[in-house]
Formats: C-alpha cells, sequence, structure tokens
C-alpha cells in the first residue's frame, strides 16, 4: 500500500498548498516539505498560519516553507496574492474549504461555500496558469469529497436564495470542483495534470462549526481519521508518478468512480463559461487558438 514515505524527492520543485494552516493542509505541506519541495502554504488566518508553519519546521528543520496571506472568499485577494507568485510551479493543491455552515455571502456576493470552495480556487488556478504550464507536467490537485453526490448545480438560482441546506450546499460545491477538475483535464490536453480526491471521513475544521453534537465529535474522534491519513489522497495525486489526469483518488489511495452527474461534460462546460463570467478570470493559455 502506497503511503507518504514512496514519495519521490521532490529537490527543486515548487509546491503551493491553499488552507495549509489547519485540516489536511498542514500534513500536506510538511510530507511534500520533508521530501525535499518548496512549499508555499496559505492561510486566511495568518497567526493559525504562522503556528502550522513554526510545527513543520519543528519537525523538519531543513524545510524550505514560506506562508502567505490568501483569502478564497475574496476576489481582491485572490488576485493580489496571485501577483505575488512569480516563480514557476510544479504542484497546486486546491486544498482550503468551508462547508456546513449556515447560508452567507463572501466578499463578492456569492453563495459562501460555493464562492469559497470552487470559484476561489477557479480564479486562483486560471492566475496562476502561466506559472504551471512553465513547468512540464505540473499538477492541479483539487480536493472535493464523496458529498459530490449531494450536489446539483442550478444556474437559475447559484446564490441557493430559494433554498439554503448547509449540506446539499457543500455538496453543490464539491460537485463543482470535480466538474472543474474534469474540465480543466480535457481543456488542457495533457499539458498539464488536473486530478481531484475526496480525503475520506476526516476530523478537520469543517466538523467543529456547531453542526455536531458533543457526543458525536466524542464518537467521531474514535472512528473518524487523522488529518494525517486524510492528507493521503492529496499527496498521492501530486506526487505518484502513477497518477493519470482527470482521475478521483480516494483513500487508499484508489482511485474511485464520480457519480454520474459529474462526468456531465455539457454541465462542465457551461460551468467553466459561467465561473469564467463571475470571476472575470480566463484560462487564455489554454484556447488553442492563442
Amino acid at each position: 500500500m502506497w503511503t507518504p514515505a514512496d514519495i519521490p524527492r521532490l529537490t527543486g520543485s515548487t509546491a503551493l498548498v491553499t488552507g495549509a494552516n489547519s485540516g489536511i493542509g498542514v500534513p500536506t505541506a510538511l510530507e511534500l516539505a520533508r521530501h525535499g519541495a518548496r512549499v508555499v502554504m496559505t492561510a486566511r488566518d495568518l497567526t493559525k498560519g504562522r503556528a502550522a508553519l513554526e510545527a513543520i519546521k519543528a519537525e523538519v528543520p531543513e524545510a524550505d516553507v514560506e506562508l502567505r496571506r490568501l483569502d478564497l472568499a475574496d476576489l481582491k485577494s485572490v488576485r493580489e496574492f496571485a501577483a505575488t507568485v512569480d516563480e514557476p510551479l510544479d504542484v497546486l493543491v486546491n486544498n482550503a474549504g468551508v462547508g456546513l455552515i449556515p447560508r452567507s455571502t463572501t466578499a463578492d456576493g456569492f453563495e459562501t461555500q460555493f464562492g469559497t470552495n470552487h470559484l476561489g480556487h477557479f480564479a486562483l488556478t486560471g492566475l496562476l496558469l502561466p506559472r504551471l504550464l512553465a513547468r512540464p507536467g505540473a499538477r492541479v490537485v483539487t480536493v472535493s469529497s464523496d458529498a459530490h453526490a449531494l450536489g446539483r448545480i442550478d444556474f437559475d438560482d447559484l446564490g441557493l436564495e430559494h433554498g439554503y441546506n448547509r449540506f446539499s450546499a457543500y455538496g453543490r460545491s464539491k460537485l463543482a470542483n470535480l466538474l472543474f477538475t474534469c474540465e480543466l483535464h480535457r481543456r488542457a490536453e495533457g499539458r498539464l495534470l488536473s486530478v481531484a480526491v475526496h480525503p475520506g471521513t476526516t476530523l478537520t475544521g469543517i466538523v467543529k462549526l456547531g453542526v455536531f453534537t458533543r457526543p458525536f465529535m466524542t464518537l467521531g474522534r474514535l472512528f473518524i481519521q487523522s488529518a494525517e491519513k486524510g492528507a493521503v489522497p492529496s499527496l498521492y495525486a501530486a506526487t505518484s508518478p502513477a497518477v493519470r489526469g482527470g482521475q478521483f483518488i480516494g483513500p487508499g489511495p484508489r482511485e474511485l468512480r464520480p457519480r454520474p452527474h459529474a462526468l456531465d461534460e455539457a454541465v462542465a462546460r457551461r460551468l467553466w463559461e459561467t465561473s469564467e463570467e463571475l470571476t472575470g478570470v480566463r484560462f487564455e493559455m489554454l484556447d488553442p487558438h492563442v
């Protein structure tokens, strides 16, 4: 069975991990750094980010890691952050996310789960595309979930103003992550690897938002896997030579089959075009006419 110990040496490569201040983001950044990659960690909360950075350096003193602020719920922050990235990228791990929260909106007026988990990462990937294409074989790893099964894309109500359920809204954002992954794979045509992952049921910040009762949380700590185990699919997708573009990698790690509605190419194309319009970010370098 593949483990992080099987990660090849990554010396000379650069990886960027969003949401690297908590949850599976910390062990993802840690293991990439442990195996020699230069790692750019991002966090919305720099206080938590610094704690994670210090923890990584304590475990791997020679780690080449740095922390930068990024708020995926604010497209201005996404653009400002992307402008600071002036180096080629070998790996982009779209890991940050929010989930199971009451209805709210981002700085740009989007429903928060969809706006953060999908639109924020869509815009970030597009803005960093020149840095990724500068590295042959670069990878974009997007953290989705088996919760995509609960999601549906209603293009007439992307704001979920006519009925909101925190679970189905989360599922919709994770469905969007999968649709984006597959459409990026098709449009890239081998110029980069686009892969989605499902971490498995992991005790992270998303599960600590008051949705569940204290007895559930106590029981959960006995049966829900650690963040370190939850990071394994991301690490495999980011580093294994066996990975192919368009795959959906889950615990094991092993390849999973998304639900049929996550493979609908017509919906994926429409979501892509809608996301370009909403964010103002276009992947022009993937246009065959450019």
